[in-house]
């Protein structure tokens, strides 16, 4: 039984522990041909690495990536793509007061209770230090869409709430996500946003957050009706990322408060054929299988677990105690949830272009 591996023809098996000596992945599935080297899944590798504000855990990683196989002469062979991630920064000392202890709201209770053995040092296996390895994933099959559907393909994502505070969707702005440290596409709401998280991690505890991910440039066709429906491959990748609690694409909720006539995105035809809609409340995806328009989804991102306020807790032989998790923790751990959320969505898009290529060759949707 794997439950380490995501995807259907392009898989992605992760391993390592957050206080290992190392964490990596291994690739099966990738197209050859495709020019991939370290320095291109690094720019990738360095959004998410922690330490690079005062707002993400102020562990030092300098998250390296190391290609180990399945890339020759700067080209993928299509044999498995093996990579490597060494943890720098462990203080697996931090973690000596709570071996014995569950902390609320994080999976140490019922990751003993299923394996009967538990690495406490920073989580260990469920630890959000593993997610490192899907965003190297996600930069190869980034590097693959690009290769098959153009320049004009992308996906992105920005963090649009933080706590009760959301942007303000009139001042989106994609130039600016890079441009501060909470990848917000609206300016105006970082100083909100900096005082905020200042007084959350002053007071030791955390946040939660929600992400947006947007792709574009994908073609008609990806997915299917019932049971490889896109849209479930997506919600299923973001779903697994540590800490996520929701998902929704398009309207999402909110579509339970429309009507009928509000939540129809229409549909319009050029003299040349080309399809329009006059919203686009699904999503990009109609039935399982992409629409042409932009995917759209989000995900929430509760509170760190690991927090400084003392909560009550059993230890490992059901004995009433308090807890506090000392270390080096995200206030807001949703912050480097986002190229995490681009490299899931964009590991399943590729994932549903292979199996389209596979079944509907001769179809639009594969070039």
């Amino acid at each position: 039984m794997s439950t380490n591996t995501f995807g259907h023809l392009f898989c992605v098996t992760t391993w390592g522990e957050s206080h290992g000596e190392a964490i990596g992945c291994v690739i099966d599935g990738c197209p050859p041909n495709i020019e991939i080297d370290e320095t291109y899944i690094q720019q990738f590798m360095d959004k998410r690495k922690p330490g690079q504000s005062r707002h993400t855990t102020q562990r030092k990683e300098s998250d390296t990536v190391k290609i180990l196989s399945g890339v020759f002469e700067g080209k993928t062979t299509g044999t498995p793509i093996s990579l490597i991630i060494y943890n720098e920064d462990q203080r697996s000392k931090d973690y000596g007061d709570i071996k014995n202890k569950f902390r609320p709201g994080h999976a140490d209770y019922t990751y003993l209770s299923k394996y009967g053995i538990r690495d406490y040092r920073g989580g260990g296996r469920s630890s959000a230090r593993e997610t490192a390895t899907r965003v190297a994933a996600g930069a190869v099959a980034r590097k693959v869409l690009n290769s098959k559907l153009g320049e004009d393909f992308d996906v992105r994502a920005a963090l649009v709430q933080m706590g009760k505070y959301t942007i303000d969707r009139e001042n989106w702005d994609w130039n600016e996500v890079n441009n501060n440290p909470f990848f917000s596409p609206d300016v105006a709401i970082v100083p909100q946003w900096e005082d905020y998280l200042d007084s959350i991690r002053k007071n030791g505890s955390s946040i939660g957050a929600v992400i947006e991910v947007v792709a574009e440039g994908v073609p008609v066709g990806l997915g299917a009706p019932i049971y490889a429906k896109l849209d479930a491959d997506i919600a299923s990748n973001l779903m697994s990322i540590n800490a996520v609690k929701g998902v929704e694409i398009g309207a999402g909720m909110s579509a339970a408060e429309l009507t009928g006539e509000e939540n129809a995105d229409e549909m319009f035809s050029d003299e040349e054929g080309n399809v329009s809609f006059s919203s686009n409340n699904a999503g990009g995806i109609l039935g399982g299988i992409s629409s042409g328009q932009d995917i759209i989804a989000r995900f929430s991102v509760k509170p760190t677990s690991s927090i400084l306020t003392p909560r009550k807790t059993i230890d490992i032989d059901h004995n009433e105690t308090e807890i506090i998790t000392k270390g080096r923790h995200d206030p807001c751990v949703g912050i480097r949830a986002v190229p995490i959320g681009e490299a899931m969505v964009l590991c399943a898009i590729l994932d549903h272009y292979l199996l389209h290529k596979a079944q509907c060759g001769f179809c639009p949707a594969t070039k």
